[in-house]
């Protein structure tokens, strides 16, 4: 006799090409029943015989379609019907949506071969996708994720394509953004004042531009690109001055794997990470001649990315993205994202032609809408792990899994490099890459950003989280918002729960949390800290000595001056008179003006940041006084280091008792350092002992620390970590020394992934 099951599947299961999976996989046991999207995912009912039903029930999740991702299944009874055969329903509407959405993923294998073919209806059409690859979050305004809420539903399908969409044997079967060159979105070219150009092939035509050195804007799928050829110097430094981005790196997209080889060293982790779904940018080391294995110069231009080992390399996502290099058969683009520096990147045509007019001669665009900005994730791998810097396009809005319930929470991040998080049952919703809230483009995507994830996942959080810095436009967003329960999250203490909440920690660890700047609870600044936290509280147990930040914002974009801090601290104006470029090169009145404000404490907070102990750093080995975009110094502090590394002895940092805790007095370091500049010893050399200095103190302070409390679980966690030597080096000597070391992945150790910590600690604060 036959049974009936009905299966509930949650997680990412809509616009994956899950439904004509289950389709086949029924007909392929000659099963009847039927498949609906929910908001909660997708209900599966299935007949027939019990073994028959028990084996599809097994298959189901095991062979699941690559970009799907199942978070549960579960199945009951169901009496038995009439049902002869099996059959997809509409979408069903009226629940509270659960189900996950897709992120943008690149255009499939099976797609960039009929882009190509000529025999294919879909030749050379920049829109071409299926149910594998494609547009998703971009263009989705809610769930279930259906056509008609989605950018794509101003496109009525030609009867071919209904034909597809409508045939569940089919790849484009309920392909949302199904279209081709009869019913679908269309590209132009426009000149600088926005007016459509007469070109037969609009994309051959961006490529002719950029081979003549032009800057072309070109229309993604979460924003605009800037781009021009990565090999032409000159253009390279024209969008450099238009889109007043000194010296910060710009990132280059390449045709295929091959050509990265030409600039990058590649290894297997960085070959699938550029060739995944999601195609991040990865940062990659820039390829270094040696004759010994016949290797030429690269190719790309030096203003790409001045004084940095490495480049920001990503492949070709889009279809469009795929056609622009075949016409301009280009080594590389410069990819960068369509904007000012530090505003939001461009989405509509009209709003980039306002915005960009002044930056490119030349836009590339298309009439598909993009309803969200998102832009670029970045990758780099270290400690053999892929590690997000920015969690962006392709990976969001696929959520964090927690390991407890949580109420629904909006946390609102901090001050640079923004992201919301707002949370449901056991999934924490990480937002795209906002930004730093700098200015009123930023705020309003920032208020954009949080409306967009409370819509779509139509979630009215009760408690808000926000930093406690009371300068930050998030935390005064936080605090006016009305008829919700407002929590302060330390920035440090966010840090650590992030951490803990990636790795699913419960109960009290050791926290190491380095970073540039951070909200103390003593009202100083912060940022070279060990704490003892849980996800409900925390206590300082150990930090870098303070110092003062000498013109306080000032400090952080003139590392001269932290420098010079950190001399009158440990030698007052005695250093005046050391044999050291650095002193003799100072201008001796401004130094004087510095001075008198450390010695009667105006406009001088205090600090313990890390950061700003490595900008210190690399101003007094000569790298960099100035900095044009944010952590430049330590960046190129961290470049600096050897090649191999060296058999050298660490700087010491003495460890001192304080008031219950631990201070690490960066005294001796100075005094070692000092020591290596008068006997001119190479930069690489400081760099290392340096950064070898700071992995030893620290891991003598948790030491320390374990012998007090018995914790032996210790998470790194801040800005500081992205430095992959430090990260790699500190893990290793922690692990040496008998701790369990976690560390961050998934979310940025930045404060990218502040977000997510605020969210844990505010649940705990309040349960």
């Amino acid at each position: 006799m036959d049974v009936r099951k009905a299966i509930e599947v949650s997680g990412l299961v809509q616009g994956v090409g899950f439904r004509p999976y289950v389709f086949r996989l029924a007909n392929e046991h000659h099963l009847a029943g039927t498949i609906a999207n929910t908001g909660a995912g997708v209900t599966i009912e299935v007949q027939g015989p019990p073994e028959i039903v028990e084996e599809f029930v097994a298959r189901l999740p095991a062979e699941a379609p690559p970009l799907a991702r199942i978070t549960g299944v579960s199945v009951s009874e169901r009496p038995s019907n009439g049902d002869r055969e099996f059959r997809i329903l509409g979408s069903r509407l009226g629940e509270a949506p659960r189900a996950l959405i897709s992120p943008d993923v690149a255009v499939c294998a099976d797609c960039l071969r009929e882009l190509f073919d000529p025999a294919d209806r879909r030749f050379r059409y920049p829109f071409i996708n299926c149910t594998n690859c494609g547009p998703r979050y971009t263009i989705v305004r809610g769930i279930p994720y259906d056509r008609a809420r989605t950018s794509m539903s101003v496109f009525p399908m030609c009867a071919a394509c209904q034909r597809e969409y409508d045939d569940p044997a089919n790849r484009r079967f309920h392909a949302q953004p199904n279209a081709c060159w009869v019913c679908g979105p269309r590209v132009e070219l426009w000149d600088a004042e926005g007016r459509p150009l007469e070109a037969a092939d609009p994309i051959a035509e961006a490529a002719a531009r950029l081979r003549a050195g032009d800057v072309v804007a070109v229309k993604g799928l979460g924003g605009f690109h800037l781009a021009a050829e990565a090999t032409n110097a000159a253009a390279v430094e024209r969008l450099r001055e238009r889109k007043r981005r000194v010296e910060k790196p710009f990132a280059i997209m390449a045709a295929n794997l091959a050509r990265v080889a030409q600039f990058c060293e590649l290894d297997d982790a960085s070959r699938e990470l550029l060739l995944s779904a999601q195609r991040p940018i990865v940062l990659l080391p820039k390829l270094v001649p040696s004759s010994a294995e016949g290797k030429q110069p690269h190719p790309i231009a030096e203003a790409v990315a001045p004084g940095n080992r490495c480049l920001g390399v990503f492949l070709p996502y889009t279809p469009l993205h795929y056609l622009l290099f075949a016409a301009g058969d280009f080594p590389a683009l410069v990819m960068t994202s369509g904007n000012v520096s530090e505003e939001p990147i461009a989405i509509d045509n009209r709003e980039a032609d306002e915005r960009l007019r002044d930056l490119a001669d030349f836009f590339l665009v298309h009439n598909r809408d993009i309803l969200l900005r998102s832009d670029d994730s970045v990758v780099r791998v270290s400690g053999g792990r892929p590690r997000q810097w920015r969690r962006s396009r392709g990976y969001v809005p696929v959520p964090v899994f927690l390991h407890e319930e949580l109420p629904p929470i909006l946390a609102v991040g901090g001050e640079l490099k923004n992201t919301i998080c707002l949370t449901r049952g056991t999934q924490a919703f990480l937002s795209q890459h906002i930004g730093d809230l700098e200015n009123a483009e930023s705020y309003r995507f920032f208020e954009e950003a949080v409306a967009h994830l409370e819509r779509i996942l139509e979630i009215e959080p009760r408690i808000v989280a926000y930093d406690l810095h009371p300068d930050y436009f998030a935390t005064r967003w936080a605090l006016a918002r009305d008829g919700v329960e407002r929590v302060g999250v330390q920035h440090h203490h966010a840090h650590i729960a992030a951490c803990m909440a990636e790795n699913h920690l419960d109960g009290r660890v050791l926290g190491l949390a380095l970073d540039g700047t951070g909200y103390g609870t003593d009202g100083t600044v912060w940022g070279g800290e060990v704490l003892v936290a849980d996800y409900r509280d925390f206590t300082r147990a150990a930090h870098l000595d303070t110092v003062p930040m000498p013109g306080a914002a000032a400090a952080i974009h003139e590392p001269w001056r932290m420098a010079v801090s950190y001399l009158y601290r440990h030698f007052g104006r005695a250093f005046l008179d050391l044999d050291i470029p650095f002193v003799r090169q100072l201008d001796r009145a401004r130094v004087e003006v510095l001075l008198r404000m450390l010695e009667r404490g105006v406009n001088s907070p205090l600090t313990s940041s890390c950061g700003r102990l490595f900008d210190a750093v690399a101003a007094l080995v000569g790298l960099r006084e100035r900095v044009n975009y944010e952590a430049q110094a330590a960046i190129e502090l961290e470049m600096a280091l050897p090649e191999t590394p060296e058999r050298h002895e660490a700087y010491p940092l003495a460890i001192v008792s304080d008031a219950g805790g631990y201070v690490l007095d960066t005294g001796p370091l100075f005094a070692s350092l000092l020591d290596d500049l008068q006997r001119g010893r190479p930069v690489g050399t400081i760099s290392q002992r340096f950064h070898d200095g700071l992995v030893e103190g620290f891991a003598r302070a948790a030491v320390l620390l374990r012998e007090r409390t018995a914790l032996d679980r210790i998470c790194l966690s801040g800005g500081c970590f992205q430095n992959a030597y430090l990260l790699e080096q500190m893990t290793s000597h922690l692990a040496a020394a008998g701790f369990k070391v976690f560390t961050h992945a998934e979310v940025p150790a930045g404060d990218g992934g502040l977000s997510l910590g605020q969210a844990l600690v505010a649940a705990h604060r309040l349960r």
